[in-house]
């Protein structure tokens, strides 16, 4: 299956509509029917503003950077992003063609 590979990077405290965004994210490509997603949080990150965001032992709740990662076709990405652009929310993305699939079966 081909399709496009979308990376978006969230600040794992930020929220939209009284949601965590990551949360928020994968409801809203849920609805408009992306097959799956994932969101994962990261050890250490910097990015377009130049602060390092590092995971500490004794820090409860941080402002660490995650990704949310999604693999649909096309048409349901560019619907996805169209609703980033609708809520006026501002993320940078990574948005690539891959080929998926499944492993064949032993």
């Amino acid at each position: 299956m081909h399709g496009i590979f979308l990376k978006l990077y969230v600040s794992q405290t930020a929220k939209h509509g009284g949601k965590l965004l990551h949360e928020w994210l994968l409801e809203e490509a849920r609805a408009i029917g992306v097959p799956g997603g994932s969101a994962f949080r990261s050890v250490a990150g910097y990015g377009r503003h130049g602060r390092l965001h590092e995971e500490h032992f004794f820090e409860l709740a941080g402002d660490l950077p995650m990704t949310v990662e999604f693999f649909a076709d096309e048409t349901l990405i560019g619907s996805l992003l169209e609703r980033l652009r609708v809520e006026k929310i501002s993320l940078f993305y990574i948005k690539l063609p891959v080929e998926g699939g499944t492993t064949a079966s032993f």
